[in-house]
């Protein structure tokens, strides 16, 4: 693990056993559990706030999948990535499956031509799609992209989760472990609720906090 990366990054799970939260769509009874762990994924839309968990979902997805799982994001990517990936996902000889998961992030940032050029590979199946959003799709998405995915409506993280989330980094190897940190849960806890739901701002707060704070005596309080 590159621990230059934020800590937002490492410790993102990478199965589902490991996310925390989202229960409403992603316990073990839900129908996005179900269809992740049998992989059997139809397009998805991911609709929520910042930090609620929609990257991490994919992340899941992309370590559970048999088929090729291609990342873009809308800000920087056009029609000519996505013509790139419909290619990698035909290429029989690198991708046998013959169709591959695109996951967008942002993907309300698409234009209608950008969002257009995903149509056909969609509906034919050479590409099930993942897109991310934090505006409600119903408005930013086209409708035929709508009518054959998934809407997946996330809330923002509780309290509670949040604060297991943190607890987890600091146990992580890929986290903040081999700080050996001393810190006092009502510091946790505060955090917890400054973020707002939010699972990267948590996150963010407490690595600045450590990398911050003198550790002459391992403790971070």
């Amino acid at each position: 693990m590159d621990l230059t990366k934020p800590l937002a990054h490492r410790v993102r799970p990478t199965k589902l056993e490991e996310f925390v939260g989202q229960e409403e769509v992603l316990g073990k009874d839900k129908i996005l559990y179900r269809t992740i762990k049998a992989d059997r994924l139809t397009s998805l839309i991911l609709w929520g706030p910042t930090g609620c968990g929609k990257t991490s979902i994919a992340k899941v997805i992309s370590n559970t999948t048999k088929y090729k799982f291609i990342q873009l994001n809308a800000v920087t990517a056009g029609v000519a990535d996505i013509k790139a990936a419909v290619e990698e996902s035909r290429n029989m000889l690198l991708n046998p499956a013959g169709k591959c998961i695109l996951f967008i992030d942002e993907i309300h940032r698409f234009n209608k031509l950008q969002q257009d050029a995903l149509l056909p590979f969609v509906e034919n199946g050479t590409i099930i799609l993942i897109g991310a959003t934090t505006e409600n799709p119903y408005f930013s998405v086209n409708k035929a992209l709508i009518s054959r995915s998934m809407v997946v409506k996330l809330n923002p993280l509780t309290y509670k989760d949040i604060l297991k989330i943190l607890q987890n980094a600091l146990k992580n190897p890929a986290g903040l472990a081999n700080y050996n940190i001393e810190i006092e849960n009502d510091t946790l806890e505060a955090i917890a609720k400054l973020s707002a739901g939010d699972v990267r701002t948590a996150l963010n707060t407490l690595e600045l906090a450590v990398l911050t704070t003198q550790m002459d005596s391992n403790r971070c309080n």
